[in-house]
């Protein structure tokens, strides 16, 4: 097995995030290694899901792992996932994102959606999402688009976030 890097996640305001990701042609080593260096970074960074994007890599994949503190591990692994069907039913979820550190607010989601992908392995998947799993992936599927959880925000909520974030890392390099 090859070693695991931790990467740096990319923050807002960077412009990198608002880029849209690209299919995936072939599920080969590399994509598996760029896969488990993003479990890694995104454990390292205590997270439940990450987008390729945020680490630099315009790419469809996400990976999650949604096992709470206490349980073992359940890595997931998304490669050009696509959501098929959403129920109408919406719920707010509080949400928060490791490209926009220390910062949560409501955002509606779909309280269950139908996704396809393929996974670690190259193989296709089809299932249902709910609950966790669906606000998760839909918020992870919006960073394949360019989209972050703070689009949906006031603008006025957004800058806040955004002005939280630039003084937050520069008081890190301060201290750094």
């Amino acid at each position: 097995m090859m070693p695991m890097t931790i990467r740096p996640i990319i923050t807002v305001p960077n412009k990198i995030l608002k880029q849209v990701s690209k299919p995936v042609d072939k599920v080969t080593d590399e994509t598996r290694a760029l896969m488990d260096d993003m479990l890694e970074t995104m454990y390292a960074a205590l997270g439940i899901g990450l987008a390729a994007i945020q680490i630099g890599v315009p790419l469809n994949i996400i990976v999650m792992d949604l096992a709470r503190e206490d349980e073992e591990p359940m890595p997931q692994y998304f490669i050009n996932p696509e959501i098929l069907e959403m129920e109408d039913e919406h719920k707010p979820y509080e949400e928060g994102c490791l490209s926009v550190p220390e910062v949560f607010e409501d955002v509606d989601r779909s309280v269950r959606v139908n996704l396809k992908y393929l996974d670690y392995h190259g193989k296709e998947v089809t299932e249902w999402a709910e609950g966790l799993y669906a606000v998760c992936i839909q918020h992870e599927m919006d960073h394949l688009k360019g989209i972050l959880f703070i689009d949906y925000l006031s603008r006025l909520k957004r800058n806040r976030a955004v002005k939280k974030v630039q003084k937050a890392e520069k008081l890190n390099t301060v201290n750094a």
